[in-house]
């Protein structure tokens, strides 16, 4: 299962975009499953089309099966000091069950990496949680590396970056 296709993209499918996006961070977090479409994929193309932004789409013989972006770090989180640094948050890393633990979100996050490289980022910054499985293995194995955990005995918001120089 290595026939997909991972590509930017293109304005004519960001509202097929935003709905995967959108239907898998409502199915893997309940907890969001009520809240209203989040600022960046309302603002999709202002985000991850224009400078700064970067969004990548897999497909299989047309069918949408993973996505991932990159958006400019906002330094929302007083702990981690990327101020010297143009750090982008690497986000919405969802692959449809059925083409998971195939190498598909590695290749795709390989793809991410080598835009963000290209486009002259020198650290890419995540955040993850421990209920969601593999996820912080996932990334490790990307390169990242944890410089936070939160103490909150809900989310425990799992902070990850990977250096590019």
């Amino acid at each position: 299962m290595t026939d997909w296709i991972i590509t930017s993209v293109a304005a004519d499918a960001i509202d097929e975009v935003v709905a995967f996006v959108n239907d898998s961070r409502r199915e893997l977090f309940a907890l969001l499953a009520d809240a209203p479409l989040p600022a960046d994929l309302a603002r999709f193309s202002d985000t991850y089309l224009q400078v700064g932004g970067c969004f990548l789409t897999a497909r299989d013989n047309g069918r949408l099966v993973a996505a991932i972006g990159y958006l400019p770090y906002d330094h929302r989180f007083s702990q981690l000091n990327y101020h010297d640094f143009t750090v982008v948050e690497v986000v919405r890393l969802f692959v449809l069950p059925e083409y998971r633990r195939c190498g598909l979100a590695a290749a795709l996050f390989a793809e991410l990496r080598l835009r963000a490289k290209a486009a002259g980022i020198e650290c890419l910054y995540l955040h993850t949680h421990p209920f969601l499985p593999g996820a912080i293995r996932f990334w490790e194995r990307q390169g990242f590396v944890i410089t936070d955990i939160e103490q909150d005995p809900v989310w425990q918001t799992t902070h990850m970056q990977l250096l590019l120089v």
